[in-house]
């Protein structure tokens, strides 16, 4: 019999989240950003389901985007990383990709541009202030001139605290942009799901849902109530002991029982991607009834205090995170995000997809 430990994905909750995406988009194109795996959610399975609801597709690198172009994945696929060198220029062409630029070293990999070189589209990435990559603003005309001969050019930014709409640094880059005096809409992309969800994108020809349309984004806004979660890490009791008062449990015996306790064993650990920095008392939906996690985290197993959890015994199913137990609720305690704990999901954890 194997492990119980496994993963479901809700292929018709991702569809949903994309519809819930798509009305808050109104007019403007949706761009599904399917990069690393589709968020641990898998690239090639989460991508087909999304083909004939959105416009494009959004990857980091080459290497993803290959991969959808050889599974017959037709849509634009925007590479946001954009060109390494000059073997990505070339897999660019042949396959048809969009590309970001965000310097002027990968601005010299693609010139000169002819009609035999020239990439469909060309997004200009420039920094309003997330200040990890982009072009400063005042550059952006000499970059365009540049961009001669391309088809298509976006100019596209990156929310860096999208998820508080009234922070200084939230309005002082919407400020950036509006000063840019881009045309009002056409060729341009700000609003990722942050931005999408709390009311932010300017008016723009495109925006870029990631997270939303996995149903894990940590923040409140609109349509946030709708979206639903695509993944589900779920497994089963295999071990139940009482412990006496004052006993230790899991390495280093952090946890201490404070009366007589049952405790379950669960066969998924940091091995999984279960995050080993959870702290005693992160959530564990054991049955119906959450339960704390009861000491340090191990490589295969985890502990839970089921002492209020009557109905509790071997072969009882857990919740880990998913339709009932949020993932940014585990993430909390682990001192992280949702968007962590689901891109770092092993492959000893089997994924099963469900339409």
């Amino acid at each position: 019999m194997p492990r119980p430990s496994a993963i479901t994905i809700d292929l018709d909750a991702l569809k949903h989240n994309a519809g819930v995406a798509g009305r808050l988009a109104d007019s403007k194109k949706l761009m599904a950003a399917v990069k690393a795996d589709a968020y641990g959610h898998g690239l090639i399975p989460c991508s087909k389901a999304l083909e004939p609801l959105v416009h494009s597709l959004a990857v980091a690198v080459c290497e993803e985007a290959v991969l959808l172009r050889e599974a017959g994945i037709q849509l634009p696929i925007l590479v946001l990383d954009g060109p390494f060198d000059r073997v990505d220029i070339e897999v660019i062409n042949e396959l048809k990709l969009m590309s970001v630029v965000h310097s002027q070293q990968q601005l010299d990999l693609l010139l000169p541009i002819t009609d035999k070189t020239a990439p469909p589209s060309v997004w200009v990435k420039v920094d309003t202030g997330m200040h990890r990559l982009g072009f400063q603003p005042k550059d952006l005309p000499d970059v365009i001139a540049q961009l001669n001969g391309v088809p298509d050019v976006v100019v596209m930014s990156h929310f860096a605290d999208g998820e508080d709409p009234g922070s200084e640094l939230t309005r002082r880059q919407l400020d950036r942009w509006n000063r840019l005096g881009l045309p009002i809409q056409d060729g341009t992309s700000f609003a990722n799901s942050a931005g999408l969800i709390n009311g932010l994108a300017p008016a723009c020809e495109w925006v870029r849902p990631g997270i939303m349309l996995y149903g894990a984004p940590h923040q409140n806004g609109q349509g946030h109530e709708l979206l639903r979660p695509v993944m589900s890490f779920r497994s089963a009791v295999m071990a139940v002991r009482t412990v006496e008062t004052g006993e230790t449990v899991g390495y280093g015996g952090r946890w201490q029982a404070p009366r007589v306790s049952r405790i379950a064993t669960i066969p998924v650990g940091y091995g999984d991607g279960y995050p080993r920095s959870a702290k005693d008392g992160t959530p564990v939906l054991i049955g119906q009834t959450l339960c704390p996690l009861a000491g340090r985290v191990s490589m295969d197993m985890i502990t839970v205090d089921v002492t209020d959890c009557h109905d509790c015994e071997v072969g009882t199913p857990v919740e880990l995170w998913g339709q009932t137990l949020p993932v940014n609720r585990v993430a909390e305690q682990a001192d992280t995000i949702g968007y962590e704990l689901l891109t770092r999901m092993t492959s000893r954890v089997p994924r099963h997809w469900r339409p």
